[in-house]
């Protein structure tokens, strides 16, 4: 974390492009803002874009504008995000997720600092800073096809590599009272501090969420706690019921094939239901596990789920209606399992 001060520092006073890499919730938006704010461009707008939030037409109308009648409900024109950060910095997270004609676009406004709202042709010049953010391998989508390699070199200025909270355990005790502090006072509660024990447990924690869940989790002890219940109880994270991770006690990620091919031997030695074929009743099966225990490792935020998974937020609803999550109380086993 001291280098990445010291690169947020010598790159903030600068114009220069910036890759913010990291997992989801190792604090990306916080290292841009701090940025922003230390840099000769901090009287003016800071704008976030989530480009894996929306889809791509209307991620262009965001990013870009459009002009009155440009697509069915452009009832008026409307200035498009870089318009809106001129003078300042534009934050574009997830960018990973934008579509191949959206790269063109973009790498245009970071070479000629010019651009064209959705349906004119009217070009529009802008003088705006962009800090880009990744949770996934760029150069591993530039080898699939799915990233252009100039966009790469244009954004990848100046490289910040965050992180995750497992590989800075010192920090987690500070962070801890940091948000036990601050949402006791947006509370107005009064809590002790974390015992012993319970910054023990912390500590053993691999935090998948990262920085994220740490605070929902501090959060979450705030709310809840009615001065009577012990802390512990009431912070809700270590190792989950019903994963993966527990047959044989193994965490270790390398092993994880060999415990998908002992769950696929048992299930293949059992027939599937008459209607249907053993390759989907497998496989459903496994997906619908593996969603429902990255949605209690991210207590159900789909949004942070669907990071973790690697695909979009539309995605996973489609399949948590498909294996009917939605309403279902995943802290809960299915009927007749043993733990």
């Amino acid at each position: 974390m001291l280098e990445v001060y010291r690169l947020t520092r010598l790159a903030a006073p600068t114009n220069a492009s910036v890759l913010l890499i990291g997992e989801t919730g190792t604090g990306k938006e916080v290292i841009a803002r701090a940025i922003h704010k230390r840099s000769t461009r901090s009287t003016g707008p800071y704008i976030r874009v989530n480009c894996g939030a929306l889809h791509e037409n209307l991620l262009e109308s965001e990013l870009f504008g459009h002009v009155k009648g440009a697509f069915t409900g452009a009832i008026e024109n409307k200035a498009g995000r870089f318009e809106s950060a001129h003078g300042g910095t534009i934050f574009l997270d997830e960018i990973s997720s934008m579509s191949p004609k959206l790269q063109v676009k973009l790498l245009r406004v970071l070479q000629e600092r010019e651009f064209e709202r959705v349906g004119d042709t009217k070009t529009i010049r802008v003088d705006v800073r962009v800090i880009a953010a990744t949770n996934e391998s760029l150069e591993e989508e530039i080898e699939a096809g799915r990233f252009r390699e100039d966009l790469y070199y244009r954004l990848n200025v100046i490289p910040i590599p965050l992180p995750p909270l497992r590989h800075r355990r010192e920090d987690i005790p500070l962070l801890a009272n940091f948000f036990l502090k601050r949402y006791c006072e947006l509370n107005r509660r009064e809590i002790p501090p974390l015992g012993p024990e319970v910054i023990e447990a912390m500590m053993r924690y691999d935090w998948p969420g990262n920085v994220r869940e740490l605070e929902h989790a501090i959060e979450r002890l705030v709310v809840l706690s009615d001065g009577k219940t012990p802390p512990s109880d009431l912070l809700r994270f270590g190792k989950p019921k019903y994963s993966l991770r527990n047959l044989k006690g193994n965490k270790n990620a390398s092993d994880v094939p060999s415990l998908i091919r002992q769950l696929v031997r048992v299930a293949t030695q059992t027939n599937p239901p008459d209607d249907q074929k053993l390759y989907k009743w497998v496989v459903d099966g496994l997906e619908r596990e593996l969603i429902q225990e990255v949605m209690l490792q991210c207590n159900e935020v789909k949004i942070t789920a669907a990071d973790r998974l690697g695909i979009n937020r539309n995605t996973l609803h489609k399949k948590l209606e498909k294996y009917n999550l939605l309403d279902e109380k995943l802290d809960e086993p299915p009927e007749n399992e043993e733990e």
